[in-house]
């Protein structure tokens, strides 16, 4: 193939944009290496350089700004043989900057072309991650105030193991991106450009000011020797196959038939450490088993440990598309601050719902059937109260039943735990 550039939509930049030159560049590249378009595919970023995708015969994807890196590593995991490029501007740098990070700790095989021209050409010459502190652009002052970011230097600290930076003018481009597309790894290859539509109008800007910034700038050589490691994919897969079998998905058969299956709701009101969200599973589990469709919204304090924990589980013959409780048909109110984090439902409650309420737990007034346990005298723990309040539904066969119960903690847990579950709801049985 002579040229993989799309005749039907040839490249179209502004003139004297070193975009162009890249463009082409690029071609020559692929052409050289002898890449074939269908096992070649460009993903392309927002901006400028996101005309890339349009302007070859290969396969192609187009992404939001900042997110092409996501992408590219998507498609090349799924298929290793593919060869994968990616183009980005120094505006979805900057945007995109934690999955450029990301990008360089994998060392994934992809090749990521930064075109570096110093603004934000497509949306008005505002400043971006890379712009001069002294240069003049759209954004006023902002560039006063930071200093541009030198990838190059950035990525090798990340653990990329390729990483150059090349004027896109220079004659060698070409040969430089080939270098980078062939690495066997994470490679990053700034090109240093003009964007004549906005920076140039403002600032001196000339293939040879760009050749001399990167003479001032440290010398990138391309393979970074102290980060070589195995590619991300290959150790990927090797770590996998060692594995060797990875535990199978759960599956809960419908055992149990209910004469009147019907929508059932209940909430569950407790603190950390009382094995709320645990709970909350079972009775789900106990519903699948009944060949219901189950739900579970649970609240909890980012500190794990302390503070409320609640959970909202759904059980319903039909599908569900809303997750939220409309009318509870049991509320198990097993600490205070449970109870202050759901208090208002209290009130709304139907005269049809049951409570079942922890004898030193304080709740609102409520027109709900109201019943109380005091668990201490049964000798049952406080970190198995919710567990126990399930043994008690179950007894009563409020939402599910004993069968329903004991089939949920067989699917839970292993014999040992189930044995030891099983001994904390007979004691309410």
């Amino acid at each position: 193939m002579t040229s993989f550039l799309n005749k039907n939509r040839p490249p179209v930049f502004c003139p004297g944009c070193t975009h162009d030159r890249i463009t082409k560049g690029l071609d020559k590249t692929m052409v050289d290496l002898g890449f074939r378009a269908d096992n070649t595919v460009i993903v392309t970023d927002i901006g400028c350089s996101g005309l890339f995708d349009t302007f070859f015969n290969v396969h192609a994807l187009h992404g939001v700004h900042g997110r092409a890196l996501t992408y590219a590593a998507g498609l090349k995991l799924a298929d290793p043989s593919l060869n994968v490029i990616v183009t980005m501007g120094d505006g979805g740098l900057g945007i995109g900057g934690a999955h450029v990070l990301a990008a360089c700790r994998k060392n994934l095989d992809l090749t990521l072309i930064i075109l570096n021209n110093f603004n934000f050409g497509m949306t008005g010459g505002q400043y971006s991650a890379t712009t001069p502190t002294d240069a003049i652009v759209g954004s006023e002052f902002l560039n006063q105030a930071e200093i541009p970011i030198d990838i190059c230097r950035v990525a090798k600290a990340a653990g990329a193991t390729y990483v150059s930076r090349i004027s896109g003018h220079d004659a060698g481009l070409s040969d430089e991106l080939g270098r980078a597309i062939q690495h066997k790894g994470f490679s990053v290859v700034e090109t240093l450009g003009m964007c004549t539509g906005r920076y140039t109008k403002k600032n001196q800007l000339t293939p040879k000011v760009i050749d001399s910034m990167i003479e001032e700038m440290p010398r990138e050589g391309g393979v970074v020797e102290e980060n070589m490691r195995p590619e991300y994919g290959e150790r990927y897969r090797a770590l996998a196959e060692e594995k060797g079998k990875f535990p199978e998905p759960l599956i809960i058969e419908k055992t149990y038939e209910l004469k009147d299956p019907k929508r059932q709701e209940m909430v569950i009101l407790g603190s950390a450490g009382m094995r709320i969200v645990t709970a909350g599973d079972i009775v789900c589990y106990a519903g699948i088993a009944a060949g219901l469709n189950a739900s579970i919204k649970n609240d909890y304090n980012i500190t794990v440990l302390r503070g409320q924990s609640v959970s909202e589980i759904l059980l319903s013959p039909e599908k569900i598309t809303y997750t939220g409780l409309e009318s509870p048909a049991v509320v198990l109110a097993l600490s205070d601050e449970g109870v202050q984090r759901r208090q208002k439902i209290f009130a709304n409650l139907s005269a049809d719902t049951f409570v079942l309420k922890e004898a030193s737990v304080t709740i609102p007034d409520t027109p709900a059937q109201v019943e109380e346990i005091d668990f201490k005298p049964l000798k049952i723990r406080k970190p198995d109260w919710a567990l126990a309040s399930l043994g008690i539904l179950a007894k009563k066969e409020l939402v599910i039943t004993r069968d329903m119960l004991e089939s949920a903690l067989k699917s839970r847990f292993n014999d040992k735990v189930y044995n030891l579950a099983m001994e904390t709801i007979n004691k309410v049985a």
